[in-house]
């Protein structure tokens, strides 16, 4: 092709599909903003509790099942805020105390808690019981396996960490960009997430 054709080419080419740029650009500039809002320019005095996970790491295709094995894409809660946790079935008291903070967390949210969603994602096969699917009501428990979850979900450096310790965020363009410490303090959690909250238009 001419070098002279390669400009006219170009312009057509921009020119057809310049609204799903400027659509795509617009879907991110709100998250772009929060992040902006919340880490790059934080009120002076203002102490972040969960930690940034950078580079920020996109949702891959993770085959989830739910408790009645059928498929589950994560990517489907998209436009939302995600919680989430991992465990394992028999759900011991450090993994009720996890989907309690959760729960609370996003209660305490008041009008913006539709805005929130909560998965905890079992490693294993057992099963869990009744009484914390009903207690927890609202939550999308999914079966997952470690070796899909340990290159995605980071983990605190020093090599001393498990899956089942943190929560994470997830943010509404399906990204994974923040995770709070092990046995975290849900009031705490809660500012960070009210914070992102407000300085967010989507999600």
């Amino acid at each position: 092709m001419s070098a002279v054709h390669r400009p006219v080419r170009w312009r057509e080419h921009w020119r057809r599909l310049r609204p799903l740029y400027l659509a795509a650009l617009l879907c991110m500039i709100p998250v772009a903003t929060s992040y902006l809002a919340y880490y790059a320019f934080p009120p002076a005095g203002r102490t972040n509790y969960g930690e940034l996970i950078e580079p920020q790491r996109p949702l891959p295709d993770l085959a989830l099942r739910g408790l009645d094995g059928e498929p589950f894409d994560l990517r489907s809660l998209r436009g939302t805020w995600v919680m989430l946790t991992v465990d394992r079935g028999e759900c011991p008291e450090s993994c009720r105390t996890k989907l309690w903070n959760m729960r609370q967390v996003r209660t305490a949210t008041g009008k913006d808690r539709d805005r929130v969603e909560r998965v905890l994602l079992f490693i294993d096969e057992e099963p869990t019981t009744t009484m914390i699917l009903r207690e927890f009501e609202g939550t999308h428990f999914l079966r997952a396996t470690a070796q899909q979850l340990e290159p995605l979900l980071a983990l605190p450096p020093g090599g001393q960490a498990s899956l089942d310790d943190c929560v994470w965020l997830i943010d509404p363009l399906g990204h994974l960009m923040l995770r709070w410490p092990k046995a975290a303090d849900p009031s705490r959690m809660k500012k960070d997430l009210e914070r992102l909250l407000r300085a967010s238009r989507i999600g």
